[in-house]
């Protein structure tokens, strides 16, 4: 990451290598369910910062000190639950539940910086729709760039590992490492995937959804 560069959370990163800095458009499919990965890398970031930790299958909170990003504070409040036993709220049920709007509220804040554009109109004058592609700021290129990077010094920071993760849990490996050639990075952020906690949440939910039929969270 240069000096100029903007420092961005784990969720801005996740969505934004989502994303063809060449194209524009958006990667995902049905089955990559982007909004229980950003729901995760809202976990990775706060286990990153202290601020939360898993036990038995739950999410606790061991730092109460909100976040100063507001994002962050307002998902760490929802996984507060005081006077109840068994610590916080089951992680993949977390995930589940918090996907769709925290998709919604970290997309529009990338919109507002300018890393992303939205188009909003309704299909055949009914169905409300948010169609979403690479904003002016040139923020995708260097997500992607320091991903690559990550990747070529093969994820030594735990930042970095955290998002391998998440590309892996949400399915876009493939689209970032494509070929026979990056097969061991794919197996890598497998690898990292299975270790972390968080990922893990994800893609139990996406594969959840799979056997159900379905490409929920996004």
């Amino acid at each position: 990451m240069t000096a100029a560069a903007p420092r961005l959370t784990l969720p801005e990163e996740l969505v934004l290598l989502c994303f063809d800095p060449v194209s524009g458009r958006k990667l995902w499919r049905a089955g990559t369910s982007l909004g229980y990965g950003v729901a995760g890398a809202v976990l990775g970031e706060l286990r990153l910062a202290g601020r939360v930790v898993e036990e038995g299958g739950r999410v606790r909170v061991t730092n109460p000190l909100p976040p100063g990003d507001p994002l962050l504070a307002a998902a760490m409040a929802s996984l507060q639950r005081p006077g109840k036993r068994g610590g916080g709220p089951r992680t993949t049920a977390w995930v589940r539940s918090a996907s769709r709007n925290l998709q919604e509220a970290w997309m529009t804040r990338l919109v507002k910086s300018g890393a992303l554009r939205v188009e909003a109109g309704r299909f055949l004058g009914v169905v409300p729709y948010r169609r979403y592609s690479v904003g002016p700021a040139g923020l995708t290129t260097q997500a992607w760039g320091r991903f690559d990077l990550a990747r070529r010094g093969g994820f030594a920071d735990p930042r970095a590992r955290a998002l391998a993760a998440l590309v892996c849990a949400i399915g876009i490996s493939g689209v970032l490492c494509p070929g026979r050639d990056r097969r061991p990075d794919r197996q890598a952020m497998r690898r990292l995937m299975r270790a972390d906690w968080a990922a893990q949440a994800v893609h139990k939910n996406r594969m959840r959804d799979s056997a159900d039929g379905g490409g929920g969270g996004g």
